[in-house]
């Protein structure tokens, strides 16, 4: 799924360490999600929204709302 946590957590300065200890989860969790190996539970999709101060949609995208042969 394509997520902007890379973008979201360089723009505060943060470590992609520094990002997992705030959430608690290691550092190879917030590497593997931004680089989109790996999709975040939901409880863990929440807690990344809140740390953020943004809706969960404007964090991740699924693709469901593109248009077929986009």
């Amino acid at each position: 799924m394509k997520n902007d946590i890379r973008a979201l957590r360089t723009a505060r300065g943060l470590s992609q360490e520094a990002l997992g200890t705030a959430l608690d989860v290691s550092r190879q969790t917030i590497n593997a999600i931004e680089a989109g190996r790996y999709d975040p539970s939901l409880p863990l999709a929440f807690r990344l929204a809140r740390f953020f101060a943004l809706p969960i949609e404007e964090i991740f995208d699924d693709g469901a709302g593109e248009k077929a042969g986009s």
